[in-house]
């Protein structure tokens, strides 16, 4: 490549404009320069001179085209050049006045607003007047980095309007503004590029959460969905059969009445063809005998004339249809009794098993754990000591009465849980909100933070103002508590008998809540344990 330049350089370059030749001629000395550049020199000039080796001409030569250069330079000069100098590839700035293949611009005249190649470029570092524009670095577009109102170069910056703006703009319309350079504004436009940048994959990252949990959303709501129909199937298909053995025992009821009567028919019928039997034959004989002219013997046969057999009053046979009325009325009266108690019954079943679903896995905390409370090493089950333990004292733990929270607590949707209360009198549990007043005395209801399912000597309540008192058909052996935070719910469930005892509805929850369990005052100290017991499911 060096060798090219400077065999580019002698022999197809104008020494006087350093570029090469257009319209070659040559000097009687020999020199090659082009016809505009040393014509334009020698009218400048007294006395016409040779510009490379200084010969003095006498008179002005006659300049003639030097052919044999000239074609030279068609065929050589093109190639030659473009291997000095490397084609703007896509993305670079190209030379504005390179014709053909466009070679890749290296300054850029604020003045021109042109772009030049190094070899185009040589006229600005050489004479006088273009030494004075201002280059810069290549830029595509010069037109657009111009102020449309001054004509000049936008190289700053406008903090208040957002704009760029040249050094004019500064002193009249933005003159009270606050102006700094491309530069500044670009680092600073860079940093919060590169903190938005950073922020972007989290942004994703948290809309991918979205979309998962609105999937998970959906794959639940499906799985709602597919229990919902089962439950409705099976407790439809429960209704029906009810509805058919219902039919059937009326069919049954009244084909057996109609079968009484038809035997009763029957026999009154044989009876009276009997009777007929009976009063025929009496006819006969009695005919025979009025037949008889001989006194004597009809006196004699007369006595011996049998005695009429027993018959019915005829005036008072009957059969009696059967009365359906009320019949139908009565049977649907006791279908609707029973398919009440069956549709209960169902419905709790499946309300049973749909909360269950929610199951979740707790465990007591000894943090909060009154001090005559003794809990198992798993956390699971909780009664009475006959002594006080001598316990850290901290913030969390319960001081007057002898209840005790769970380490896990739920600040929203759904949760589950089911505690074995079997053989105990008195206890109470449900859920609690972690602000609960753990110190000194406190009235046991929603608006001071508990919502609870309380049994003592009286009965079983609902801890409210007023207290809501629940029937029992048998005694508690595990109770399940269901929380759905979000819909502020709060139901409780006799898992044995399969049956809902109470919900709390239109609860407002602000924080987290706690399952709480409490062994209560009375229980004794050999009273059975209270237990976090894992779900069955029902069936």
């Amino acid at each position: 490549m060096a060798t090219a330049n400077v065999s580019w350089s002698e022999n197809f370059s104008c020494s006087i404009c350093l570029d090469g030749f257009k319209n070659p001629v040559s000097t009687p000395c020999g020199h090659n320069f082009c016809r505009t550049c040393v014509t334009k020199l020698w009218d400048e000039q007294v006395k016409c001179k040779c510009p490379v080796c200084n010969e003095l001409f006498n008179t002005r030569p006659d300049l003639r085209v030097n052919n044999l250069l000239s074609e030279m330079v068609d065929r050589f000069g093109t190639s030659v050049r473009v291997k000095e100098q490397p084609c703007a590839e896509p993305g670079e700035v190209p030379c504005d006045v390179c014709t053909g293949t466009q070679l890749k611009a290296v300054k850029s005249c604020l003045e021109c607003f042109t772009s030049y190649c190094q070899t185009h470029l040589e006229p600005h570092q050489r004479v006088t007047g273009l030494k004075k524009h201002r280059l810069v670095e290549p830029m595509d577009r010069l037109e657009d980095r111009m102020c449309n109102k001054h004509d000049r170069l936008l190289e700053l910056f406008c903090q208040t309007e957002q704009v760029c703006v040249c050094q004019f703009c500064t002193v009249t319309d933005h003159r009270s503004h606050p102006i700094v350079t491309l530069k500044e504004e670009y680092d600073m436009k860079t940093a919060q590029l590169g903190k938005i940048e950073a922020e972007v994959p989290q942004m994703i990252q948290e809309r991918q959460k979205n979309i998962q949990e609105i999937k998970d959303t959906v794959k639940r709501s499906k799985a709602d969905a597919d229990r919902e129909i089962a439950d409705g199937v099976q407790v439809l298909t429960a209704l029906m059969r009810c509805i058919e053995k219902c039919q059937e025992d009326l069919n049954q009821m009244v084909k057996e009445r109609l079968k009484d009567t038809e035997k009763q028919a029957e026999d009154l019928i044989k009876e009276l063809e009997q009777e007929i039997e009976d009063l025929t034959n009496r006819s006969s004989e009695v005919k025979q005998l009025s037949h008889t002219k001989d006194h004597l013997h009809f006196l004699q046969a007369f006595r011996s004339l049998k005695d009429p057999p027993p018959t019915r009053d005829c005036t008072k046979v009957e059969i009696r249809p059967p009365f359906y009325v009320g019949t139908l009325r009565r049977s649907l009266d006791q279908l609707n009794e029973k398919l009440n108690m069956e549709i209960k019954n169902l419905c709790n079943v499946a309300e049973l098993k749909r909360v269950q679903q929610y199951e979740v896995d707790v465990t007591l905390d000894p943090d909060t754990a009154h001090t005559h409370l003794i809990l198992s090493e798993d956390g699971k089950q909780v009664h009475e000591g006959d002594v006080r333990n001598y316990l850290p004292d901290n913030r969390k733990r319960f001081k007057q009465y002898m209840h005790v929270l769970t380490r896990q607590s739920f600040s929203s949707g759904r949760f589950y849980f089911e505690v074995q209360v079997k053989d105990r009198t008195v206890w109470f549990l449900g859920v609690a909100r972690e602000s609960i007043n753990r110190v000194g005395g406190i009235i046991e209801t929603p608006g001071n933070g508990l919502w609870i399912l309380d049994s003592n000597t009286n009965g079983l309540v609902f801890k409210d103002n007023p207290a809501v008192c629940l029937p029992l058909k048998a005694k508690l052996q595990k109770v399940g508590v269901f929380v759905d935070y979000d819909e502020g719910l709060v139901s409780f469930y006799d898992v044995e008998a399969r049956v809902h005892i109470y919900s709390a509805t239109g609860c407002t929850f602000s924080e987290p809540l706690y399952p709480i369990l409490s062994v209560g005052y009375h229980g004794g100290i050999n009273s059975p344990p209270l237990i976090i017991s894992p779900v069955n499911q029902t069936d």
